[in-house]
């Protein structure tokens, strides 16, 4: 893992909101907004991997999105190598698409069903390099090798393809420019569990060899113990907790941490009897009514009076840490 001490991040996220309006009625009047993303802000270092969880409809791929600028966002920054692309438009924005890639949930909706995997590879090197149809092609020899596909492939069309095969499809598109920062969003999410540990260990192989950082989206606590560096827990469009992968699997702080790690099965039956699973009460709130103070308020176990008043700060501990709760400062 890179030493933030020594090297800037790759990416700083700071402060960044992505709001969602809501309109009703004929004339198309707001009346409310989707707050999907709340005021996040975390670092992601060169080489490392950052693991995003949380149940579904926490914000987790809306962040990825905004991150990307696939959304133009609400408030706050985003500075990628430096540069800040969270107001950018246009050209201006064009030119840093080659720095930031994604790899999709779902590889047959990302996945053009009338272009051939030759032109669904090599469609962003005709976007943004002049390069000739030989080389063209050359590199799209290239990357079907580095995800361990047949060039034979390269004039079929992505139906032809089992979920596994069309998923490194899209890893050989995202790779294409050489980005050095991919969002990975739920990229196992919808493949079969014999071929979910074959893609990671694709990612993880690339990452080694052409140095990537990730952004890792997933709800699967395991797969991101397996390739986390830092993992962030996200609740209700909120980060909760953010701290090194081992310091928060084997001690975690948050209450809502404590509760999405209670919840992941141990292989040993003897230890999987005796573990105490902390049950949840209630559901959660809509993210256009989020509650007052501690968004995790309404089904903490460990709620307290300041939780429903003053919502808590996000802030660095003495491990390294970073924890929003009231429980820090008792």
């Amino acid at each position: 893992m890179a030493d933030g001490a020594l090297q800037e991040p790759i990416l700083r996220v700071q402060g960044l909101k992505m709001y969602f309006p809501i309109y009703k009625g004929i004339l198309r009047r707001q009346v409310g907004e989707v707050k999907a993303v709340d005021d996040i802000s975390f670092e992601i270092f060169e080489g490392e991997t950052l693991g995003l969880v949380g149940e579904s409809g926490c914000g987790k791929s809306s962040a990825g999105r905004a991150i990307l600028r696939l959304y133009d966002v609400t408030a706050g920054t985003i500075k990628l190598n430096g540069v800040e692309i969270a107001g950018m438009k246009g050209d201006a924005l064009r030119r840093q698409r080659p720095e930031m890639q994604m790899i999709f949930q779902d590889p047959q909706a990302s996945l053009n069903p009338r272009m051939t995997v030759g032109a669904i590879i090599s469609e962003p090197l005709t976007e943004h390099r002049k390069l000739s149809k030989k080389e063209t092609l050359a590199r799209v020899f290239e990357l079907l090798d580095a995800v361990g596909l047949s060039r034979d492939f390269v004039n079929r069309f992505p139906h032809e393809f089992s979920g596994g095969q069309r998923q490194r499809i899209g890893i050989a598109r995202a790779l294409a420019l050489n980005p050095k920062f991919i969002v990975c969003d739920e990229p196992i999410a919808a493949l079969d569990v014999s071929i979910q540990a074959q893609v990671v260990n694709l990612l993880e192989d690339l990452q080694e060899k052409l140095g990537l950082t990730y952004l890792f989206i997933s709800h699967d606590l395991s797969m991101v113990r397996h390739l986390a560096t830092r993992v962030a827990v996200m609740y209700l469009g909120k980060i909760v907790e953010l701290a090194p992968r081992d310091l928060l699997y084997n001690d975690p702080k948050h209450p809502y941490t404590e509760a999405l790690l209670s919840a992941v099965p141990e292989a040993d039956p003897t230890a999987e009897a005796g573990r105490d699973r902390i049950i949840l009460e209630g559901d959660v709130p809509s993210p256009a009514h989020p509650p007052k103070g501690c968004n995790f308020s309404t089904r903490c176990p460990k709620v307290m009076d300041i939780c429903r008043l003053k919502t808590p700060e996000f802030k660095q501990l003495d491990d390294g840490r970073h924890v929003a709760c009231h429980l820090m400062d008792q």
